[in-house]
């Protein structure tokens, strides 16, 4: 099972994000903002934005939202490490 192991804020709503597979990629949180939702709300704020957390191989932020790493991977930028 694929995870997170490393996020990196770049600014803009980026973040680049290491993976256990050993790949890497950037994590365009715009596109995750154009949806809507309660928990994304918050995020539009880059200040909460940037709080993000790895927990348990996933990306999360303190309002609860967690992104699954596979999820992740597959709509990075990636690059091999």
């Amino acid at each position: 099972m694929i995870k997170v192991i490393e996020a990196n804020y770049k600014g803009n709503f980026e973040i680049a994000l290491a993976f256990s597979d050993s790949s890497e990629g950037i994590f365009d949180g715009k596109v995750l903002l154009k949806h809507q939702g309660p928990l994304l709300d918050a995020l539009r704020e880059e200040t909460f934005f940037k709080r993000f957390f790895i927990d348990m191989g996933a990306l999360c932020w303190p309002n609860g939202l967690e992104l699954s790493p596979a999820k992740l991977r597959e709509s990075c930028v990636l690059e091999t490490a």
